[in-house]
């Protein structure tokens, strides 16, 4: 269901029945070009296209500004990225960006996305493709972005959405659930239920990881001895 919503959202077809409507207004009522000037999309599988670093960047916005750009670029935290990188935001990003990590091609698209600057943000997976470090950085950075605009978050792992206003929870492509994290654990439903599984794994994967690293030391010591 997750991804025809987001088909339907941006307007890759329309809807067979039923109505979408954003402050009470039919989006079939705007322009395509007008509506998807007005919503922007995060994906796991990020798209770059032939061009440097900076070109990916100012594809949302070509009349930007230098400044706008360096702006986008820190609250996207790639600065680190950027100061690296052997000719700055000019370095060629290879075909569909196969130069960069996956985390740096999250943060050319975050940093796009805080260009357009649109009035809604969907973030499909966003993180999901990322190691834990990397997704607290990325998480940060979307964090930032999501600031004073609609966003839509669609995720599996619940860590990201514990801070949505309201969560919807889809079986089927029907919704099963709605409201808050506390208040969806308080039923003790489907939402409690992926949300305990996924906390015992983590913390199952915490221990092994702590684990591993003291096993790393021991091999140390005795090489030592």
């Amino acid at each position: 269901g997750k991804t025809t919503l987001v088909d339907l959202l941006l307007r890759h077809y329309e809807p067979g029945a039923g109505r979408i409507l954003v402050d009470g207004v039919d989006i079939r009522e705007f322009g395509l070009g007008d509506w998807r000037r007005r919503i922007a999309l995060v994906a796991q599988d990020i798209v770059l296209f032939r061009g440097s670093v900076l070109d990916n960047i100012r594809y949302a916005r070509p009349d930007a500004s230098d400044e706008e750009v360096r702006q986008a670029v820190r609250r996207a935290q790639l600065d680190t990225l950027v100061a690296r990188l052997p000719e700055g935001l000019d370095t060629p990003g290879g075909e569909r960006g196969t130069r960069l990590s996956g985390g740096e091609k999250q943060r050319v698209a975050i940093a796009r996305t805080i260009l357009k600057a649109p009035p809604i943000l969907i973030l499909d997976e966003a993180t999901s493709a990322l190691d834990t470090h990397t997704e607290r950085e990325i998480q940060a950075a979307l964090d930032v972005v999501s600031k004073d605009r609609t966003t839509l978050v669609i995720a599996h792992r619940l860590s990201t959405v514990i801070g949505a206003d309201e969560i919807i929870v889809l079986q089927d492509g029907k919704i099963a659930e709605r409201g808050s994290h506390n208040a969806l654990l308080g039923k003790k439903g489907l939402y409690a239920a992926m949300w305990d599984r996924q906390r015992e794994a983590s913390e199952a994967a915490e221990r092994l990881r702590k684990a591993e690293e003291s096993d790393d030391l021991g091999v140390v010591v005795r090489r030592k001895i």
